[in-house]
């Protein structure tokens, strides 16, 4: 009898125990789960945050462009529009010369009025080209590599970014010189994010020697350098200035996500960390060499495939 009471007390015993350890396995998990929604939530709304940061990044970068785009795109509507005066001017002298008879002389009004037609689809290209750069810029990049023209490409940022700055700031100048590799042809990139990596350090090395002939002696001639080169089978993109250089305290920081030496309001911080990110995606490498008081350049190295 004591037996049969002693082993229903263990047994007893043992289910509350199993009961109570399973209590605590059923909280365990509902707090597990709940850390979960809480740590996916919070996940989902740095992502968020992230593509804001990113999409500021890219708004701020596309602010830039604007005003030089405008300056771009009014060279080739300017000529379009000259060239259509001039072919209606043509047109009137050919019908007079056809009501003459003098159709030799047509024709050769008509030969003119055809180059200058060639001319104002030339022109006109040029302008939906630079529209179509634009937006693309704008947009989300597919992630799709293209056959691109590198020089093309750094080119054009180039040009943009300084009359960008410009009709910001009339009182800007600065040299812009090119060095580019012809050998180099067509490169298989995403060209809206290598494009954005050129822009940026384009436009960072504008205001780096903007900042320095601001509180420089008159001789000093600020300069910003764009140079390609075919190494191997890899391509070097390089960005220089004749600036005031990194000072060492502060290069390891500079691909830093937030990282930023412009006053609050002014930057992200995330225009060379973004830039970092796009060219590591592409297999390729971002490095930088300066010179405290005598220039920084930027080196993009990109792996031909």
């Amino acid at each position: 009898m004591y037996i049969l009471i002693a082993g229903l007390l263990i047994l007893g015993v043992i289910v509350f125990l199993l009961y109570r350890n399973n209590r605590q396995k059923q909280k365990a998990n509902s707090n597990l789960h709940e850390q979960k929604e809480k740590i996916e939530a919070a996940l989902q709304k740095l992502k968020s945050t992230q593509q804001q940061l990113i999409h500021s990044e890219k708004m701020a970068s596309l602010g830039e462009l604007t005003a030089g785009i405008a300056h771009e795109i009014q060279n080739p509507l300017n000529f379009v529009n000259n060239f259509s005066d001039v072919n209606k001017e043509l047109i009137a002298e050919m019908k007079e010369e056809i009501r003459k008879g003098n159709l030799e002389e047509a024709k050769a009004i008509a030969s003119d009025i055809e180059e200058n037609e060639a001319k104002i689809n030339h022109h006109g290209r040029r302008a939906d080209g630079i529209v179509k750069g634009m937006l693309q810029h704008s947009r989300s990049s597919s992630g799709q590599k293209e056959p691109t023209d590198i020089n093309a490409l750094a080119d054009e940022y180039l040009r943009l970014a300084y009359h960008g700055l410009r009709a910001k700031d009339k009182s800007f100048n600065a040299s812009q010189k090119t060095d580019f590799d012809k050998s180099i042809g067509s490169i298989n990139i995403v060209p809206q994010d290598i494009g954005r990596v050129i822009l940026n350090l384009i436009t960072n090395a504008f205001h780096a020697v903007d900042e320095k002939e601001k509180g420089s002696p008159d001789h000093y001639e600020p300069t910003v350098l764009v140079r390609t080169k075919k190494i191997g089978n890899k391509v070097e993109i390089q960005v220089g200035d004749n600036g005031n250089g990194i000072p060492k305290n502060i290069l390891d920081k500079i691909f830093q996500p937030f990282f930023t030496t412009k006053p609050t309001g002014q930057g992200t911080g995330l225009g060379l960390s973004l830039a970092y990110d796009i060219v590591k995606a592409h297999g390729g490498e971002l490095r930088v060499e300066t010179m405290e008081g005598k220039g920084t350049i930027f080196i993009i190295t990109i792996p031909i495939k």
